[in-house]
């Protein structure tokens, strides 16, 4: 008997509105995104039978937790997935979507985020998470840690340690600027130099604002679903090529060595099930909470030694052109940072795997890689993807 084909593949990619969308709440934002991608695929909502969101976990922003967002986008899921890892959520969750559809738990998967961050509360942030800590935290919030502080932490190692500078950090800004320039929904599209980044003011040192990611409003939603059952759908499908998580610490006191991430051991052994290495990948998304986030991917994913990231970026290698064209549609940087980006970094490896991208296509684009970073760089996913055949 011939068994049926269960290799899984991305089948389908959506957005809602955005950068800001005051008609949209963090539920209607998924509502949208996947009814867009039922339409990029012609995949009907009845074929859904798994599904996967998270939810970002942030002061002042009401949770809708799993089960409510099934119900209010009419499914009936036999799998569900609301793994939280912070930004490499869904890297996670794409991992386990991978094995569910293998296994035959689930044949098409729907995977969601949406939020109203921008809308709700503004560009401003609390830090004050409200309740008493517990584990590592309670070693970090009396002190009044704030998030761009424990980042700024390891920018301040790597600078001692390799003498990375903020010319370099500051590269990173500036590359991912000139690609948001050509997206119509990125938040930011002024370009961008060097000095306009050291000319904003410092929010922690030597992170200055233009280190940082922006706020926004946003929704995505990516679809998977085997090759045998994609080849029938409207779009050109993705191969998952291999997919690897890992977690090194969740709190930024508890973390073995803030110049590295678990990337160091995520990126290698999604390359070895892929069987690639760096050198094959012809773009990346990789989280860009911050300047420093990408420095710290670049090494631990192996594009470079460590201490090379820094000089990588200030050699033009991010730009267009470069070597390796990273976060093309502007990055959370510039262009869509509503809570958590993980979903975002699949959806534009997608359309460049597909030749979609537009004025930001990357060239015979055969390979992309996401890279999702979630906590203080503590758990990274990597997803690694390919054109279909």
């Amino acid at each position: 008997m011939t068994r049926p084909d269960r290799t899984p593949v991305i089948a389908a990619i959506g957005l809602s509105d955005g950068p800001k969308a005051p008609h949209l709440d963090g539920l209607g934002h998924q509502a949208q995104a996947m009814r867009r991608a039922l339409a990029d695929s012609g995949i009907s909502k009845g074929d859904i039978d798994g599904f996967g969101c998270a939810e970002a976990w942030i002061p002042g922003v009401p949770g809708v937790d799993l089960p409510e967002t099934a119900e209010y986008l009419g499914l009936d899921p036999r799998w569900i997935e609301g793994t939280y890892t912070g930004g490499s959520a869904y890297e996670f969750q794409m991992q386990h979507a991978e094995a569910a559809i293998r296994s035959g738990m689930a044949h098409t998967i729907l995977l969601t985020y949406g939020s109203d961050l921008l809308t709700r509360m503004g560009r401003s942030l609390g830090t004050a998470y409200g309740r008493k800590p517990v584990g590592g935290a309670a070693y970090e919030e009396p002190y009044g840690k704030t998030t761009v502080a424990a980042y700024a932490m390891a920018a301040q190692r790597h600078m001692y340690e390799y003498g990375t500078t903020p010319e370099q950090l500051a590269s990173v800004a500036v590359a991912v600027r000139e690609y948001a320039a050509h997206n119509p929904r990125a938040i930011y599209r002024k370009p961008l130099t060097v000095d306009d980044v050291l000319g904003s003011r410092v929010i922690a040192d030597p992170l200055r604002l233009l280190d940082c990611c922006a706020i926004t409003d946003g929704g995505g939603a990516v679809i998977v679903t085997t090759e045998e059952r994609a080849r029938d759908l409207k779009q050109p499908y993705v191969s998952i090529l291999g997919t690897a998580a890992r977690q090194n610490h969740w709190n930024i006191s508890q973390a073995p060595d803030v110049t590295t991430t678990a990337g160091a051991r995520s990126g290698p052994d999604a390359f070895a099930r892929a069987g690639l290495t760096p050198d094959d990948v012809d773009m990346a998304m990789l989280y860009d909470s911050f300047t420093i986030t990408v420095i710290l991917l670049l090494e631990s994913l192996g594009f470079c030694k460590p201490g090379e990231g820094g000089p990588f970026a200030e050699e033009g290698n991010l730009r267009p052109g470069g070597r390796l064209p990273i976060n093309t549609d502007g990055g959370g940087l510039s262009a869509c940072h509503p809570g958590l980006r993980g979903i975002f970094l699949l959806i534009e490896a997608v359309r460049q795997l597909r030749g979609q991208a537009g004025e930001v296509q990357v060239p015979d684009c055969d390979v992309a890689l996401a890279a999702g970073s979630g906590g203080w760089f503590s758990t990274i996913g990597v997803t690694i993807l390919g054109k279909g055949r």
